[in-house]
């Protein structure tokens, strides 16, 4: 049974009916998956700082961070994932881009079955939008 419990942040934005969502670089972890984006908590950080850290960091846009939409714990093999969701806002111009991610898409609910999320995520996911 895995026993260290990672804290991670995603940031759901919307625009115009579609969501941000950024692919794994391919030597990261799970390489290549989807997700929204977002990252760790470290030690003596919130939700929302880390969240403004993390996306700022992979897509070089800051957004405002507004209510918790779900959350969802996954055990993995080696490590266990507490999944935090927000609704987040971009700024007014605000335009992501891919920095420390492989790809940034904006995609409707509906074609989200044609890319491949972690289990966590999905899992998540499916809660937050019903799609279970």
């Amino acid at each position: 049974m895995a026993n260290r419990i990672v804290r991670v942040v995603a940031a759901v934005i919307e625009r115009e009916g579609k969501y941000l969502i950024t692919q794994r670089r391919d030597e990261a972890v799970l390489g290549g998956l989807w997700e929204f984006p977002g990252g760790k908590v470290e030690e003596g950080e919130t939700d929302e700082a880390a969240l403004a850290r993390e996306v700022h960091g992979r897509l070089g846009v800051d957004v405002d961070v507004a209510r918790k939409l779900a959350e969802r714990h996954h055990e993995y093999e080696k490590y266990q994932v507490h999944l935090t969701l927000y609704a987040c806002r971009l700024p007014p111009g605000g335009e992501p881009h891919a920095v420390r991610v492989k790809d940034v898409r904006w995609v409707a609910s509906a074609d989200f079955g044609n890319y491949r999320f972690p289990p966590a995520d999905q899992a998540t996911m499916d809660q937050l939008l019903d799609l279970g």
